[in-house]
């Protein structure tokens, strides 16, 4: 049976799908172009048509799957409600004990791109839209009077640091830090931040 024949954004979106799966199953390290040719069934060259590089591959790939937690996230900040009721929906999704997927592809990128520059450009890049997104809404309830924060970017990178770390040790660790009290830890940090008490976060 033929090949459906798809538009170069479809191919391209094929294969940036099946290097993310490959990446989870295998590895950064670990991965070939032949593993994505061989899990679509079409050739190295057409791989390499679209990504000249495994680098590049790789790359797209992670800004791929970073980028649909990352609209997710833009969801939940721009909802009609109050700052502090979008910044814990946020807190408890974006924690490595909520929703959000690809904690191990996250860890695997970071490890990765101390040593691959294109890889570590995406990072950054994303990494600064997290902190941002964030950033806004705080300084949008510092406007409406909701709590007090004098630096809302340095409170930004404050909880994503945390969360980040604590998806280490979830991931990395199974066990070693209950999910329930990451979860804990991620609202009280967030509650320190807007000078608010952890109880008022839930009214």
């Amino acid at each position: 049976m033929a090949r459906v024949r798809l538009s170069v954004a479809e191919r391209r979106e094929e294969l940036l799908r099946a290097a993310v799966e490959q990446i989870e199953v295998r590895g950064v390290a670990a991965l070939r172009i032949a593993d994505v040719a061989s899990a679509l069934g079409v050739s190295n060259a057409l791989v390499l048509y679209h990504f000249s590089t495994k680098e590049q591959l790789v790359a797209a790939a992670f800004a791929h799957a970073a980028e649909g937690d990352l609209a997710h996230l833009r969801g939940l900040l721009g909802r009609r409600t109050s700052a502090v009721r979008r910044l814990r929906s946020a807190v408890r999704w974006y924690a490595p004990s909520g929703a959000a997927k690809g904690w191990r592809l996250w860890i695997e990128g970071w490890a990765v791109s101390l040593r691959e520059p294109a890889l570590r450009e995406v990072t950054r890049e994303l990494d600064r839209q997290w902190k941002a997104a964030i950033a806004a809404v705080i300084t949008e309830g510092v406007a409406a009077g909701e709590f007090a924060c004098a630096d809302p970017e340095g409170t930004a990178l404050r909880l994503t640091a945390l969360l980040d770390g604590l998806a280490v040790q979830l991931t990395s660790y199974p066990g070693g830090v209950p999910r329930t009290r990451a979860q804990e830890w991620g609202e009280a940090a967030l509650a320190r931040e807007l000078g608010l008490e952890q109880e008022s976060l839930r009214g």
